[in-house]
């Protein structure tokens, strides 16, 4: 088939993707049936099919459409292999928009337990980039740790043969970095030393996804029901957030702890091809995942932090969405009483998609869950610093569902914009104008919320001004800060300092970890000791459910004590 043939083919294909009816799932079919019979000879044009056959795997209007595009995507691999074949250039395939797909190569330098969870998933398929490894102050700083004498070359001589050195240590020129994250994982040293210690390496890892199940292309789930686009999907227009939250809360489904390491193994397998790495999908716990199905196709994954890997104050709850058993999205929510921030991403390929209706399901399971009320956006998720935020119209994405800027000056400008667009319709938003409006949260309140109360509030005031302490009062000597916060703390509570026999170099007790971070906290409450006893005793549990199971429980209790949230609201807001 000539060049504009295909052009015309897949430019067919691209257009029918959001178009539902009896006769736009019959043309889908037949495009596809006859991409099934063309060869591709050139990237761009693949990864365009590619994209294209996702959006129909997660979106289908038939069962013909789906089963056509499920056989091209199982047997993707074969085209991208062709190609390589020919000479084609791969580096196509490695910008995050469209990397991931099946037969293709990736490489990045992954953090230690996802490097080493992604060693036992592909095994004999990982390797070190040797050739891009060039961190040799990190590899002074940490091999000697692992072989013997290294110092007398690497402190003496400006050419030590690091390559050498690790094959000879390891009694092999393999490539594999099992040898290294098993002798940094057998360290005595706490599991975050030894994540902090191999990810100072920067060690650059190659795996070759080939046909494997993690890819892009193949990672999609079984469903007990496909959910078929018969009509037009759900716009932003179609969407009332007022409407959604009210509904009846969705029925979660808490999945057994082996359920739930499948799950953690789906978003490690989904943000790995991506180039996104966060700390809980990475480090989820399989034990807290719960399931809810909201209908037309979607079910959302969320979960919490294992006890030894939580933040010292805020409640982490982390997600994924499938479609009809296909990514396309993921969470992460960080909660403090009834407030919490959102980080909200759907992926490239399925923006087109009923992302305001799947945005609002998100929120209902998160505020239900979590029992916030207060829903703030990062920054981030707006424009600041992200050029695909900006380019997307994220800001006005939230904007137009109800969410508000937390800054009076903000609030201003976005009103002015309003009011311009209202006069003329075809006025545009300058690029300038978005990224200061991306500079502060937005905030949307649910019924019952105190108006604003958030709008000037951080975490980070609230650990800035305890280090301002430490500076003051015991010469920024974090031990001696410690150590004093909570000698005052069970004085006031009247209870013995937190030590537990189980506590190892290598396995800190999180009740004692607990204990002491919101007693260096609680070293900002200055009226602390005249609190009633019923306060008192209630904080004690709170800091005690810090370390329990269920991380969700912590979050409810907080919200239980309106004198802790008022003294920590007044601390962590900015003047």
């Amino acid at each position: 088939m000539s060049p504009a043939a295909t052009e015309r083919l897949l430019s067919g294909l691209e257009d029918t993707r959001y178009r539902f009816g009896p006769a736009a799932a019959t043309e889908v079919s037949q495009l596809l049936a006859r991409v099934a019979r063309l060869k591709f000879n050139d990237t761009a044009s693949l990864i365009r099919l590619h994209e294209v056959l996702l959006v129909f795997r997660a979106f289908p209007p038939s069962a013909t459409t789906l089963r056509l595009t499920k056989n091209l995507l199982d047997t993707f691999h074969t085209r991208v292999d062709r190609l390589r074949s020919r000479g084609a250039d791969m580096d196509d395939f490695d910008p995050l928009e469209v990397s991931g797909i099946a037969g293709t190569v990736m490489q990045d330098a992954l953090g230690f337990h996802l490097a080493g969870w992604l060693l036992r998933r592909l095994p004999g398929k990982v390797e070190i980039a040797w050739d891009d490894f060039d961190e040799e102050r990190a590899m002074a700083a940490v091999f000697p740790r692992l072989v013997p004498l290294l110092e007398d070359d690497s402190l003496t001589e400006a050419d030590t043969p690091w390559r050498k050195w690790f094959d000879t240590a390891q009694g092999s020129k393999t490539a594999s970095p099992r040898w290294l994250i098993a002798q940094i994982d057998s360290l005595p040293l706490p599991a975050p030393d030894k994540s902090r210690l191999y990810d100072s390496l920067r060690v650059p890892l190659r795996w070759y996804l080939e046909n494997s199940s993690l890819t892009r292309t193949r990672n999609a789930r079984p469903v007990r029901e496909v959910f078929y686009h018969r009509d037009p999907l759900l716009n932003r227009k179609d969407v009332s957030l007022t409407t959604e939250l009210a509904r009846t809360p969705p029925k979660f489904t808490r999945l057994s702890p082996k359920q739930g390491e499948v799950v953690i193994d789906l978003i490690r397998e989904v943000m790995l091809v991506r180039y996104r790495e966060l700390y809980g999908t990475t480090l989820g716990d399989s034990r807290s995942v719960v399931r809810a199905d909201l209908g037309r196709g979607l079910t959302i994954f969320l979960w919490n932090l294992p006890p030894e890997r939580r933040l010292p104050l805020r409640a982490y709850t982390a997600g994924l969405t499938l479609k009809n058993g296909v990514p396309i999205n993921y969470i992460e929510a960080i909660a403090l009483f009834d407030w919490m921030e959102v980080g909200f991403n759907t992926f490239y390929t399925f923006r087109g998609g009923e992302v305001a209706w799947t945005f609002a399901q998100v929120l209902r399971c998160l505020t239900h869950l979590m029992g916030t009320r207060c829903v703030s956006m990062y920054p981030y998720q707006l424009g600041h610093n992200n050029d695909e935020a900006i380019e997307s119209g994220a800001l006005w994405f939230y904007r137009k569902l109800g969410f508000r800027p937390g800054r009076p000056e903000l609030v201003r400008l976005i009103e002015k914009e309003e009011q311009r667009i209202a006069a003329d319709p075809k006025y545009r938003t300058p690029v300038r104008t978005l990224r200061r409006l991306a500079a502060g949260h937005m905030f949307y309140e649910l019924p019952g919320t105190q108006p604003g109360a958030w709008d000037r509030f951080s975490t980070r005031n609230l650990g800035l001004r305890t280090a301002r302490m430490m500076s003051a009062d015991h010469s920024g000597n974090l031990r001696r800060f410690r150590d004093a916060s909570v000698k005052r703390l069970t004085k006031i509570l009247g209870v013995s300092a937190p030590i537990s026999n189980s506590s190892t170099a290598d396995s800190p007790d999180p009740a004692v970890t607990a204990f002491q971070n919101h007693a260096m906290l609680a070293s900002l409450i200055s009226d602390l000791p005249s609190w009633t006893s019923a306060e008192k005793k209630s904080l004690l549990e709170i800091i005690r459910t810090k370390s329990a199971p269920n991380e969700m429980r912590y979050l409810h209790l907080l919200q239980k004590h309106s004198r802790l949230r008022a003294s920590l609201l007044k601390l962590g807001t900015a003047a």
